[in-house]
Formats: structure tokens, sequence, C-alpha cells
């Protein structure tokens, strides 16, 4: 079993920046880490994932946050960051940080891929 921690949530001002983690426990190893965000009377999205594999860490964004946030992740710390940058309100959501840890391709991008979810973190974002 893993148990994700968000820390890092907030509020800016649009144009501020963010960083976000996120550290995992458990003996089970996660093939990939990422985010997924859900704003107030939306769906939940996906964000971005950072995944392992054996010709390296791959990272893959959502289009609406491709050229502003960053992802990274510690293998040795067993965590991972989201730096937003360029913030606008439409980034306003609570981000939950996800891993996966089932055999397969490991870039989820949408929840059923997700084996473990953190409680999230609130992002404010104002005008």
């Amino acid at each position: 079993q893993v148990q994700l921690v968000e820390s890092g949530g907030g509020l800016v001002q649009a144009g501020g920046s963010l960083r976000l983690s996120c550290a995992a426990s458990g003996r089970s190893f996660s093939y990939s880490m990422g985010w997924f965000r859900q704003a107030p009377g939306k769906e939940r999205e996906f964000v971005a994932v950072a995944a392992t594999i054996w010709s390296g860490d791959t990272t893959v964004y959502a289009d609406s946050v491709k050229c502003r946030f960053t992802i990274s992740r510690d293998n040795a710390k067993n965590s991972v960051y989201l730096q937003m940058n360029s913030l606008t309100p439409e980034d306003t959501a609570v981000y939950s940080c996800a891993a996966r840890t089932r055999l397969g391709n490991p870039i989820f991008r949408v929840s059923s891929d997700v084996d473990y979810w953190g409680q999230g973190t609130q992002v404010a974002v104002s005008p």
C-alpha cells in the first residue's frame, strides 16, 4: 500500500507561481506519479505525470498546462513535484497527487488508471 501526502497549495495572484510537493510512503514501487485537479463544478482532469521506464523518466502534460507547469520526480526521496508558473484563475482547483503501482503502461491520463490518491491541496488564483 502507498500513502501520498501533498503540500504547497495556497492563494496567489494571477501571474504568480506555486510549487506543489507530494511525498509517498509504502513498500510498493510507483511506476508513475503525477497530478490531477478538480475545479468547483467541474470533473477531475489530468494535469501531468512522470513515469519511470527502462529508458528513463518520461513526462506528459495536459495541453492546458504544457507551457506553464513542470513536473519532476525524485525517486530517492519518493516524491513528485509540480512547479506551476503564470497561474491564472482557471487554474483554481484542488490538486491531488496520484500514483500507479500496477504493471502495464505507467503513463496515466484518466482516474481509472490511478491506484493511489492523496487527499488534495487547494490552489486558488485571484484575478
